[in-house]
C-alpha cells in the first residue's frame, strides 16, 4: 500500500472525528451506454481496481504483453520458413527436370549414327574394318 496515503490516515486518525454528513443518494439513471462501457467505468471510476493494485499487476501485464510479441514473431518465422521451404522445393523440381533433360539429350547426342552425323562434316567417316593391335616388342 501507498506510504504517503498510510501517513495521511494516522495524521487523520489522531485528529479529532468529524461527523459525516450523509450525501444525498442521486438516483441512478439507466445507462445510456453499453453493458461493457458501465462495466468498465464501475471497474475502474468507483474504486473496484485502485491505482495500488494496477501498479502491482503492471509487471505481469508487462510479461504478458513480451509474451504476445514473442507469440506473434514465432507465428511470422514459421510462416517465413514454410514459404522459403516452398520456394526451394519447386527449385528443386526445376532442376530435376532440367538435370533430366540434359540427360536425355547427351544420351541422344552420343549414339553411334549421331556421332557418325556430326563427324562426317569434318570429313571423317567410320571405320569399317575393326581395328588393329599394335604391339611391341621389347629387345631383351
Amino acid at each position: 500500500m501507498n506510504r504517503f496515503r498510510e501517513k495521511i490516515e494516522e495524521e487523520l486518525a489522531k485528529e479529532e472525528p468529524i461527523e459525516e454528513l450523509e450525501e444525498p443518494k442521486l438516483k441512478k439513471e439507466p445507462a445510456k451506454d453499453g453493458n461493457a462501457t458501465v462495466f468498465f467505468r464501475k471497474l475502474f471510476v468507483d474504486g473496484a481496481v485502485s491505482k495500488e493494485a494496477a501498479t502491482d499487476m503492471l509487471p505481469y501485464l508487462v510479461f504478458l504483453c513480451v509474451l504476445g510479441m514473442v507469440y506473434i514473431a514465432n507465428s511470422h518465422m514459421a510462416v517465413k520458413n514454410i514459404r522459403d521451404i516452398d520456394k526451394l522445393s519447386k527449385e528443386v523440381k526445376e532442376l530435376s527436370w532440367e538435370y533430366k533433360s540434359l540427360k536425355a539429350e547427351l544420351m541422344f547426342k552420343s549414339k553411334m549414327t549421331e556421332v557418325a552425323k556430326r563427324v562426317d562434316t569434318l570429313g571423317l567417316k567410320e571405320l569399317i574394318e575393326p581395328p588393329k593391335k599394335i604391339v611391341v616388342r621389347v629387345k631383351e
